[in-house]
């Protein structure tokens, strides 16, 4: 289970898929999805949907992972070669001098003024992404044209997943939420001649890091009776942050079921009941979980939950250092412990279980 889940986390991390250009990924996953479902088809957006029918009567339950990484694009190219560029998403300012990336196919360098000629002020100071450029080693605007670059191409760092010396954690880009969209094939892989009660739904969704875009139309189309999101989320537990405080939680401590996220209008208050199946289907199962509160951030269920008549959403995230960096890290033991969970979780709805909120 863990080689398989990092085998996938692997292959999907090497594939460049920023917001809006999710199509190399959504493929790939298509390939990978469609013997193990029922059905599988595509939407207009880009939304992958696998559907498994478990068999016996019950609910209709949607998983979702999105496809999509934050990046950049281009917005226009200078006589002499250089590339300006917009971002797409969460893309920090100061991650992004001195990093290679990918402009479309092509190595680039976002570029940084030499040490030797900074002031002291330029040493200690961020770099707003609009002063930024990037060198794709042309001499000027023609052979950039001819490499096939033009405005509006996407633009991806460049990290390839590493492992470190324990050989259950990781780091490289694109962990969120690929690591998601790994555990949900294995879910499917899992599920392989298992009946269940109702139907499951595995919606791989475009656009999340630019407000939840395909998870809105997911949820319009799919309708179903709940939907968890299954994504990652930051963690507290590092130098620079104070665990009880900020953020308690940590890598390696199994998946966390947010019962809050986001702020506002735009946020996620979990559902009750999502909530206590959650914990009880954790607790039965002995896996670990840590339950949370997370106002940084949204995650599809922020969509979902406002869909239609309201659909009864929670949130399984998994946590990851350093994130929306080239270097976010994980746990892979926290991804098993996922995809137990939802195993789990999907085997019990066709049990006698009262799914309203009140």
């Amino acid at each position: 289970m863990k080689e398989r889940l990092l085998a996938l986390l692997r292959e999907l991390t090497a594939i460049n898929a920023p917001s809006g250009f999710e199509g190399p990924v959504v493929k790939r996953m298509r390939e990978l999805l469609t013997p193990l479902a029922d059905e599988v088809s595509v939407d207009r957006m880009g939304n992958l949907y696998a559907i498994k029918h478990g068999g016996r009567p019950g609910p209709t339950l949607m998983i979702t992972a999105h496809s999509d990484e934050i990046g950049a694009i281009v917005k226009s190219i200078e006589p002499n070669g250089f590339i300006r560029f917009d971002k797409i998403g969460g893309t920090v300012d100061s991650l992004l001098v001195g990093r290679m990336v990918r402009v479309g196919p092509h190595l680039g360098v976002v570029g940084v003024k030499a040490g030797h000629l900074m002031t002291e002020k330029e040493r200690s100071s961020i770099v707003p992404h609009t002063q930024m450029y990037i060198d794709v080693g042309a001499r000027d605007a023609d052979e950039v044209h001819a490499l096939g670059i033009r405005v509006g191409d996407p633009i991806a760092y460049e990290s390839e997943l590493k492992f470190f010396a324990n050989g259950d954690r990781f780091a490289g880009k694109s962990i969120d939420d690929r690591i998601g969209c790994a555990v949900l094939i294995a879910l499917f892989d899992e599920l392989r001649g298992e009946t269940f009660g109702g139907t499951l739904v595995g919606a791989i969704t475009v656009q999340e890091e630019v407000g939840l875009r395909g998870a809105t139309v997911a949820s319009f189309k799919i309708n179903p009776t709940l939907a968890i999101a299954l994504d990652t989320m930051p963690c507290g537990d590092t130098p620079d942050v104070n665990f009880h405080r900020e953020l308690p939680v940590g890598i390696g401590r199994g998946p966390a079921f947010q019962v809050m996220s986001g702020g506002g209008a735009r946020g996620l208050l979990a559902n009750p009941v999502m909530k206590r199946l959650l914990i009880e289907t954790a607790e039965r199962e002995g896996l670990p979980y840590q339950v949370t509160t997370f106002t940084g951030g949204n995650t599809d269920a922020s969509a979902m939950h406002l869909t239609r008549e309201g659909i009864p959403c929670g949130v399984v995230a998994l946590p990851r250092r350093y994130s929306h960096s080239p270097v976010e890290m994980g746990d892979i033991n926290d991804s098993v412990a996922a995809l137990k969970l939802l195993k789990a979780f999907v085997q019990r709805m066709g049990d006698d279980i009262d799914w309203n909120f009140a």
